[in-house]
């Protein structure tokens, strides 16, 4: 399936993301120790979010509840075409976006431009703003997550 090679090969370019394989079958994505989501070989991914965050990506048909751990914050995405391959994109960079804030030197930047690059409702920038830390992280030498 076309839309999973290239799903995997626009995720594991993220910064800060290592890929290994899934106790499940396809490919987990991780940023340090936490997993940002996975994609099975038949192309349903697989992402964890905070429950007030899954809550809404279900109520606007954004994603479907995860079949196994349907009360948790897990959602379920099924790549079928391009333009499910773009959704499901959509739906690992805000899973990924959690994260990237947190060892961000400027996290509120970051936070304004991934809002607009994803075109962020105001509901969701909502949901995420709680993820932007108060005071950001010493400047490192490493590039800011792309």
């Amino acid at each position: 399936m076309k839309q999973v090679k290239t799903f995997e090969d626009v995720v594991s370019a993220w910064s800060r993301i290592s890929v290994h394989p899934h106790r499940f079958g396809g490919k987990e994505f991780q940023f340090g120790d936490a997993e940002v989501g996975h994609v099975h070989t038949n192309g349903i991914v697989d992402i964890p979010f905070p429950r007030s965050v899954r809550d809404a990506l279900l109520a606007e048909g954004l994603a479907e509840e995860h079949r196994w751990v349907p009360n948790s914050g897990w959602i379920t995405f099924q790549m079928r075409s391009e333009k499910d391959l773009s959704h499901a994109l959509w739906l690992m960079r805000l899973s990924y976006l959690r994260y990237a804030l947190k060892t961000s030197s400027d996290p509120q930047k970051l936070f304004e431009q991934e809002s607009e690059e994803l075109r962020l409702s105001p509901r969701f920038r909502l949901l995420l703003e709680p993820f932007v830390p108060k005071t950001p992280k010493p400047v490192s030498a490493e590039p800011v997550p792309a």
